[in-house]
C-alpha cells in the first residue's frame, strides 16, 4: 500500500476585506463601516493504492472463409471444438468458456460491393473466458502458439482486458487516508501563519480513478493497477 503523499495546500482565505461605505452626510462626518472576511485555507489530499486486479476477460476470435458457406460454416465449427478443447487443457471449468458473436460476411452482396478476387464468404466466432483467475489468463495468452499451430485463424486479437472489482472494498480506507493528508496539510498552515485550524467549511470527495501502475501500459491491458482518489477539504481559520 503506497501512503498518501500531501498536495500543496491552496490558500483561498486568510484575505481581510475592508470597505468603505458612505455618502453625503456619512462621509461628511467619516463613518466607516468594516467588513471582515472570512479567513479560511483549502487543501487537497491524495491517497494511491497499488491493487491486482481480480477479474480477466479473454476474446479468442476465430475466423474462416470461403466459396461454399457450409463448409466455411463447417471450418468454424471445428475451430471452436479446437478452441474448446485447447481451453479445458487450460484449466478453466465450463462455465467460464462462454460463446460469443458469430458474424457471417457475403463480400458480393449488395453492402459489401462485387468483389472477384476474394473469397465470398467470411465467417468469425468468438470464444469468450470470464474468470478471476488472473494468473491462469496471462499463461494462456503466452500459449496461444498453440492454438495458431492447430490451423485455427486468431483475428483482431488484443489480448485479455483485466478489471478491479474491489473498489467499495478500499473505498473506505482511502477517503480515510485522503482527509488525513489533507487535514496535515492545513495544519501546517496554520502554524506557519500563526493561526489555529478552524472546523471544516466544505468538503469534497473527486473521483475514484484506476490507473496502470506503470505508465507505458494502458490500464486495462495490465493486472497491476493503481486507484488514486484526492480530496478537497475547505478549514476555517481563528
Amino acid at each position: 500500500m503506497t501512503k498518501s503523499p500531501l498536495v500543496p495546500a491552496v490558500v483561498f482565505g486568510g484575505l481581510l476585506a475592508t470597505g468603505l461605505i458612505g455618502g453625503g452626510a456619512m462621509v461628511g462626518q467619516g463613518v466607516i463601516n468594516a467588513r471582515v472576511g472570512d479567513r479560511t485555507v483549502t487543501v487537497k489530499g491524495l491517497a494511491e493504492r497499488n491493487v491486482e486486479a481480480d477479474l480477466a476477460v479473454l476474446p479468442l476470435k476465430s475466423t474462416a472463409s470461403g466459396e461454399v458457406l457450409s463448409e466455411v460454416q463447417g471450418r468454424i465449427d471445428g475451430d471452436l471444438a479446437t478452441v474448446r478443447q485447447f481451453l479445458t487443457q487450460q484449466g478453466y471449468p465450463a462455465e467460464a468458456i462462454n460463446l460469443g458473436q458469430l458474424s457471417v460476411a457475403d463480400t458480393r452482396s449488395r453492402e459489401w460491393g462485387t468483389q472477384g478476387n476474394g473469397p465470398r464468404f467470411i465467417v468469425s466466432q468468438t470464444v469468450v473466458v470470464r474468470t478471476g483467475d488472473v494468473a491462469r489468463v496471462q499463461g494462456t495468452t503466452r500459449a496461444l502458439n498453440e492454438l495458431v499451430r492447430q490451423g485455427v485463424v486468431l483475428q483482431d486479437f488484443a489480448g485479455p482486458t483485466y478489471v478491479f472489482t474491489g473498489l467499495n472494498e478500499v473505498r473506505p480506507a482511502m477517503i480515510g487516508e485522503a482527509t488525513a493528508a489533507a487535514k496535515s496539510g492545513a495544519q501546517r498552515f496554520a502554524q506557519d501563519s500563526g493561526a489555529r485550524l478552524g472546523p471544516i467549511r466544505q468538503a469534497t470527495q473527486g473521483s475514484f480513478e484506476i490507473l496502470a501502475r506503470d505508465e507505458v501500459d494502458s490500464e486495462t491491458s495490465t493486472p497491476d493497477k493503481k486507484v488514486r482518489v484526492v480530496t478537497t477539504i475547505t478549514y476555517g481559520l481563528r
